[in-house]
């Protein structure tokens, strides 16, 4: 009988070694391990052994039991694993997804498409932080301390000499101070203001500055090189105009006005920018000999080019990240 323990114990760990699958393993255990199985069988079958053979009879059915039990319980632990990591038949008949793709947004467009236009005119491309001191926002621009442009109400001071810079003319005296001419370059980057927010106006919005020092450099150079940036940005027949003005930093000084279409079909003149001949007293904070060198800026507001040739009629569009609307462009 003991033999036949021995037996049933070999043939059970055999079997195993043949199974592949869970429904193979669960006729495993049904056969063996069940409580009728051959295995758990020989338990009830060591009663009937001579009362000197019945510890023996015992132990060994033991022995074999946890044997075959453990084994059972490794392979099952392996098939669960293998079919867990087994990964799903893919349908190729199915029809594929389409998958939504980003894109830059409106001002991002703009602002690229403007630098594209400005370095096939031979400008490079220069930056400067948003966080600037009064030197190079105000004092370097010739903007005296009583200058209504230094008012607290107009600036975001952050402390008595630091601000988020109001104009991207900053990075004209960074220029400046860093390279001698001839200088050609266009800035852009984002400016702050406590503005009223209207249809028009923003707190925080873009421009691009364009800056050019040389020697014999004119007004006419300015307007010829405003005249072929807007054709190419807007096309041929846009309406456009210089109307005098006063900045602290340039003299003469200019303001770019275009002419927008409003919901009604009605023309409006809106300013877009500022332009004029650099002032000789901001070469001198800059070491640049006014006598031998001239130049030229001017600096458009980014949101209302984008506005004009979109035919957006409210600023705040641009802000709001309404899907339906940044999806048309």
């Amino acid at each position: 009988m003991l033999d036949e323990f021995k037996k049933i114990g070999q043939e059970a760990l055999d079997s195993l070694k043949h199974v592949a699958d869970a429904e193979q393993l669960e006729q495993f255990r049904i056969r063996f391990l069940a409580r009728k199985g051959l295995v758990t069988d020989m338990l009830s079958k060591i009663g009937s052994f001579p009362a000197e053979q019945k510890k023996e009879a015992g132990a060994l059915a033991n022995k074999v039991k946890q044997e075959v039990t453990a084994a059972f319980e490794s392979l099952k632990a392996t098939l669960g694993t293998s079919s867990a990591k087994k990964e799903p038949l893919e349908d190729v008949t199915l029809p594929g997804v389409d998958f939504q793709i980003g894109k830059s947004h409106i001002i991002t467009q703009t602002k690229n498409e403007l630098l594209e236009i400005f370095a096939r005119m031979g400008f490079d491309i220069a930056y400067g932080p948003e966080v600037e001191d009064e030197w190079h926002n105000f004092i370097a621009l010739n903007i005296p301390p009583e200058h209504p442009a230094r008012d607290p109400a107009d600036n975001f001071y952050i402390d008595d000499n630091r601000l988020l810079r109001s104009q991207t003319s900053t990075i004209q005296i960074r220029v400046m101070n860093s390279q001698k001419p001839p200088i050609r370059v266009v800035a852009p980057g984002r400016v702050y203001r406590p503005d009223t927010v209207d249809a028009t106006h923003m707190f925080m919005f873009h421009q691009l500055e364009a800056l050019v020092v040389d020697e014999g450099v004119s007004m006419v150079d300015m307007k010829s090189t405003i005249a072929q940036f807007i054709a190419a940005f807007f096309g041929p027949d846009i309406k456009w105009r210089l109307r005098p003005s006063f900045f602290p930093f340039t003299e003469p000084s200019a303001e770019v006005d275009m002419l927008f279409i409003d919901k009604t079909g009605g023309e409006k003149w809106i300013e877009v920018g500022g332009c004029g001949m650099v002032d000789p007293n901001v070469f001198s904070g800059v070491g640049i000999d006014s006598e031998k060198y001239t130049g030229w800026a001017f600096g458009f507001g980014i949101e209302r080019l984008a506005m004009r040739k979109y035919g957006i009629t409210d600023i705040r569009l641009l802000f709001e990240n309404d899907i339906r609307f940044l999806k048309q462009f």
